[in-house]
């Protein structure tokens, strides 16, 4: 098993479209030691699907975690022996998408009107392997015509909610608990929406660490800066971080420093494209997309002169015939070089 603090300070949220493959290689240019996520995939998907396609990663990546998604213990249970042949250091159950297309299938956020359900399934990834077995959930969900009708209430949104769902999730023993601190609303709100819109209630998260001191605990929503994700370690056991990644990327640099180690902190934004031009041409010899791979550093240049011309490059239509390593090159010629040297 590789090297994984359990928990970790900092991770990278898994987001769909974003984390994939490239955006981890990337991510792992400017930080050694977040844990990296998956995008989230289906137990079904993984069972009918592409192993290689859906579960391969690159080696640096470590430590990497699998998010996964079902609605049933049947599922796991035929996802798992595909997902015991890749060396995660960490598996994740997702019971926090607010999709409602995916909490429609009786995943994700709705979950957590199940937790019988979400212990059960926990238990069953845990005889399966040995890797640390983590849940990423809410404070709580409105599921107002996303639940049966049958149920007697479909609002689960207090603290005491929250409260009986770790009660008894806690059952299976996961290793750690990631909680985005806001209420997912399953029906009305687009996911983005629902990243914005229900308030944050940091404290519900806090109070549940301070009722709960022996569980590792690590809480998620709208931190922007080091300095905010740094503060949050005197309350919890660590900050899950997304899209200040995807936007702003060069911050992840200052990520090691919270664990005491700043080599990273002193890259420049030429080293960080210089060694992304080598994957790109790796991606290229293999056949894969590389335009796609480089839109991932779409926010290197955010808030810096040079910016909209960085954007200009990136997004150079392949019909033009310049590879992508080329349009990086081209990038370290036209930009401000004061920019691409800054620490």
């Amino acid at each position: 098993m590789h090297d994984l603090i359990i928990p970790p300070k900092v991770s990278i949220a898994p987001m769909v479209d974003v984390t994939d493959k490239h955006f981890r290689y990337f991510m792992r240019l400017l930080t050694k030691k977040a844990l990296l996520y998956t995008e989230m995939i289906t137990c079904e998907g993984i069972y009918h699907g592409d192993e290689e396609k859906l579960l391969a990663f690159n080696s640096v990546e470590h430590p990497v975690a699998l998010q996964i998604a079902a609605s049933s213990v049947e599922q796991i249970k035929k996802a798992m022996p595909k997902i015991k042949n890749w060396d995660y250091d960490e598996i994740n159950l997702n019971a926090g998408c607010p999709s409602d297309r995916v909490s429609g299938n009786l995943m994700g956020a709705c979950l957590m009107a199940y937790p019988e359900l979400v212990r059960d399934m926990l238990f069953t990834i845990k005889e399966y392997t040995d890797k640390p077995v983590t849940v990423k959930h809410r404070i709580g969900i409105d599921g107002k015509n996303i639940l049966p009708s049958d149920f007697k209430r479909t609002l689960f949104d207090t603290y005491e909610d929250m409260h009986h769902f770790v009660s008894v999730i806690r059952e299976a023993k996961p290793e750690r608990y990631t909680i985005h601190a806001r209420i997912a609303i399953l029906e009305g709100l687009s996911p983005k929406e629902n990243r914005e819109i229900p308030p944050l209630r940091y404290e519900e998260v806090y109070r549940l660490k301070e009722e709960f001191p022996e569980l590792s605990i690590e809480i998620n929503g709208g931190f922007k800066t080091i300095e905010e994700i740094k503060a949050q370690l005197d309350k919890v056991d660590s900050v899950m971080i997304g899209r200040l990644a995807r936007d702003n990327p060069f911050v992840m640099k200052y990520v090691d420093s919270i664990y005491g180690e700043s080599s990273s902190s002193k890259l420049t934004r030429r080293q960080i494209i210089e060694e992304f031009i080598s994957y790109a041409e790796l991606c290229q010899d293999k056949g894969e997309n590389a335009y796609y791979a480089i839109g991932h550093m779409d926010g290197l240049f955010l808030g810096k002169r040079g910016s909209k011309r960085w954007k200009q490059i990136l997004n150079t239509p392949a019909s033009h015939n310049i590879k992508a390593s080329e349009l990086l090159r081209i990038s370290l010629k036209e930009l401000p070089q004061e920019v691409l040297d800054e620490v």
